[in-house]
C-alpha cells in the first residue's frame, strides 16, 4: 500500500528537467577551431588546385587554339576545334566503340564478377587461394597486362594460336586476335575483363560479407530456396553495391588507355582506338595540342555529365540514406 500512494502521488506528467549545457564557447574559441580546421585542409586543397583543378582550367583554355604545345598559345581559333571533333570519323568511331566498351564490360565483366564473388563467399575449402588467384590480375599494371597479352596473341607462334589451332569452331582466330578488325575489339573486351573483374569481384564480396546472415536464414526458414533468396533478398541488400561498382566500371572505362595503347596501339585501322588513344595521337605524336585539348574536355564533359546524371537517378537513395543516418534521423 505504501509503494502504491507513493507512485499515485508522483505527476503522470511531470515535465523534464531542462538539460544542462556546458559554457558556450567564446568567439576566440571559435576562431582557433575554425583556423586549425582550415590549415589541415590547406595541404589538400593546394593539391587538388595544383593536380585537378588547374590542369582541366589549362585543357578548357588551350581547346580553343591552334597550339603545337610550344610557347604560349596566341592562335585563337574559337570553337573550331570543337567542330573539327564532330565532323571526324575517328572520334565518332571512339565514342560509338567506348559505348561498346561500357555496354559489353556491364553486360559480361559485372554478372561474372558477382558470380565468383558469391561462389567465393560459400564455405569451401581454399577459398581465400581462389580470391587471391581471381584478384592478382587486377595487382597487375596495365604495361604488363598489355605486353603479356600480346605475347600470348602474337600471330603465328602466340599461345593463343597454339591452343586453337586444331579446335574446329576456334580455328578459324589463329592469327587474327589483335591484328583484325573484326577480332581486335572483342579480343580487347576479353582481356579488360581478365584484368578488371577481380577488382569488382572483391567490392560485391564486401557486400555480401555486410549481409546479415539472420535475414537469409529467415528466408531459408520461409521455405525460400537458393535462387529465391539470391533474387529476393541479396540482390536488394547488395543494389548499393553493383551501383558503386557500375559507376567505377564505367567512368574507367570512358578514360581507358593505358592498356589498350601497349597491347594495340588502338589499331588495326582504328578498330581498338578510344577517346584517351586518340588523344594521346593528336597531342604527343602530331603536336596538335589544341586539338587534343578539345578532346580532353570532351571526355571530361561526358564523364561529368555522366556523374552527375547517376548521382541524381542512381545514388540519391544511398547518399540521402547515409545523410539520414548521420543526421540521425528515423
Amino acid at each position: 500500500m505504501t509503494l502504491s500512494a507513493t507512485t499515485d502521488d508522483r505527476p503522470r506528467h511531470a515535465a523534464r528537467a531542462p538539460r544542462e549545457r556546458g559554457p558556450k564557447a567564446s568567439a576566440g574559441t571559435r576562431l582557433r577551431g575554425w583556423l586549425a580546421s582550415t590549415w589541415f585542409l590547406v595541404p589538400a586543397l593546394l593539391l587538388f588546385l595544383c593536380f585537378v583543378l588547374t590542369p582541366i582550367l589549362v585543357a578548357f583554355f588551350t581547346s580553343f587554339f591552334k597550339w603545337g604545345g610550344f610557347g604560349f598559345p596566341d592562335d585563337f581559333v574559337g570553337l573550331d576545334n570543337f567542330r573539327g571533333l564532330a565532323g571526324d570519323e575517328v572520334f565518332r568511331g571512339d565514342l560509338w566503340r567506348g559505348f561498346l566498351l561500357v555496354v559489353l564490360t556491364l553486360v559480361l565483366q559485372l554478372p561474372l564478377a558477382l558470380a565468383t564473388a558469391v561462389l567465393l563467399n560459400q564455405r569451401m575449402r581454399g577459398r581465400a587461394v581462389y580470391r587471391a588467384i581471381f584478384f592478382a590480375p587486377f595487382i597487375l599494371s596495365e604495361v604488363i597486362a598489355g605486353v603479356l597479352f600480346g605475347i600470348i596473341f602474337l600471330p603465328g607462334n602466340g599461345l593463343a594460336d597454339t591452343l586453337v589451332e586444331d579446335l574446329p569452331l576456334l580455328g578459324g582466330l589463329a592469327g587474327k586476335w589483335f591484328s583484325d578488325p573484326d577480332t581486335a575489339l572483342p579480343t580487347l573486351i576479353a582481356v579488360m575483363t581478365w584484368k578488371y573483374f577481380g577488382f569488382h569481384m572483391m567490392i560485391y564480396l564486401a557486400g555480401l560479407q555486410g549481409i546479415p546472415k539472420e535475414v537469409l536464414e529467415a528466408a531459408s526458414i520461409d521455405g525460400a530456396g537458393a535462387w529465391r533468396r539470391f533474387r529476393s533478398v541479396t540482390l536488394p541488400l547488395l543494389a548499393p553495391t553493383l551501383r558503386i561498382s557500375v559507376f567505377l566500371s564505367v567512368i574507367g572505362t570512358i578514360q581507358l588507355f593505358d592498356l589498350v595503347w601497349v597491347t594495340t596501339t588502338g589499331g588495326p585501322t582504328h578498330a581498338t582506338e578510344t577517346m584517351a588513344v586518340t588523344m594521346y595521337e593528336f597531342g604527343f605524336k602530331r603536336y596538335q595540342m589544341g586539338y587534343a585539348s578539345a578532346i580532353s574536355v570532351a571526355m571530361f564533359v561526358i564523364s561529368m555529365v555522366f556523374s552527375l546524371l547517376y548521382q541524381r537517378y542512381a545514388l540519391s537513395r544511398d547518399l540521402q540514406g547515409a545523410v539520414t543516418s548521420a543526421g540521425g534521423r528515423r
